[in-house]
């Protein structure tokens, strides 16, 4: 059955493209899976009508959620957020992102001195080349990662730039509408932890800056684990522990201290993510501790690469 949307639609167009490409034996489109909010179930079907926002970013009917502290103390609070999990952690950190979405690339380039580019090139580079590939970007955000991997998956590939925060994707979307490639990346809006994807569908998975921000980590990989083609790659760049005293000094002045200050001033923020940001990275596992919990997802040939003396590393693991 198809779902009833506008047939002007651009962005229905390619949300069908994607479909016939990735699932062509099957007509359950609308088997989908999207955790936006607590109140939506992860077995949850999509409903018969896909919605599209202005930003023409696909993503199905938002449930409000329910006010969060953060609104209330901000600063401690989104702190506090980098030890919470499941659902609770993924609608503050929703909320977050949604207020700076609009500065994110800059303040990205600002704060890291314009290093992410450089770290994202790195990891895209270990994406294999595949004729016909399909790949999955997760946490895509502005779709940095997934314009850089989408010229390995060849002639007919495709790439899925998924990110369960709208406002994060439309600005991926506009991107990616510039480069006029809406026909070889498809912005979904979809929760790492409950991908609604068959099982070995795509050659590689790659995230960027997201894994800190999921409820549930465990659950994340197994779903990537679970939707890798036999011999698949993950790739997985990430803040992590710097790898020299003196830089772990350094980094953690620079991180609670500059870091907030600066992010905040830029966005005009309110709601503390650029004091969460720091205090997630803090709390998430350190380069050996990630490499444990992707052998014991299922992954095997897991290494990593400390890049900027640690600072960052990337995670290359294989189904």
């Amino acid at each position: 059955m198809t779902p009833d949307v506008a047939p002007n639609s651009v962005l229905f167009n390619s949300v069908l493209q994607a479909y016939h490409l990735f699932w062509p034996q099957s007509r359950q489109f609308l088997s989908f899976r999207y955790v936006l909010h607590a109140s939506v179930s992860p077995s949850t079907p999509l409903p018969p009508t896909l919605t599209t926002g202005k930003s023409g970013c696909y993503h199905p009917p938002m449930v409000r959620a329910e006010r969060s502290p953060i609104h209330d103390q901000p600063e401690e609070a989104a702190k506090a957020v980098s030890t919470w999990s499941g659902q609770a952690r993924e609608q503050a950190v929703q909320r977050m992102f949604t207020a700076i979405a609009g500065v994110y690339d800059l303040n990205n380039t600002l704060l890291s001195f314009g290093l992410h580019h450089h770290w994202k090139r790195l990891t895209a580079s270990y994406v294999p080349t595949v004729r016909n590939g399909r790949a999955l970007d997760i946490g895509a955000g502005t779709a940095d990662l997934a314009l850089l991997i989408e010229p390995k998956m060849g002639e007919q590939g495709h790439v899925i730039a998924s990110d369960l925060n709208h406002a994060m994707l439309a600005e991926g979307l506009r991107k990616v509408t510039g480069r006029g490639l809406r026909d070889r990346i498809t912005c979904l809006q979809a929760n790492a932890e409950q991908l609604g994807f068959p099982d070995e569908t795509f050659h590689a998975v790659t995230t960027g800056f997201c894994m800190r921000n999921v409820g549930n980590l465990t659950q994340a990989f197994t779903e990537i684990r679970r939707v890798l083609r036999p011999g698949g790659r993950f790739v997985c760049l990430e803040f992590s522990r710097p790898a020299y005293g003196w830089l772990r000094g350094l980094y953690d002045w620079y991180s609670f201290r500059l870091l907030p200050w600066i992010g905040t001033k830029v966005a005009r923020d309110r709601t503390g993510v650029y004091e969460y940001l720091p205090a997630s990275i803090r709390t998430f596992p350190d380069q050996e501790r990630l490499a444990t919990l992707l052998r014991e997802a299922g992954f095997r040939q897991v290494e990593y690469r400390n890049l900027t003396g640690g600072i960052v590393a990337i995670h290359i693991a294989t189904k």
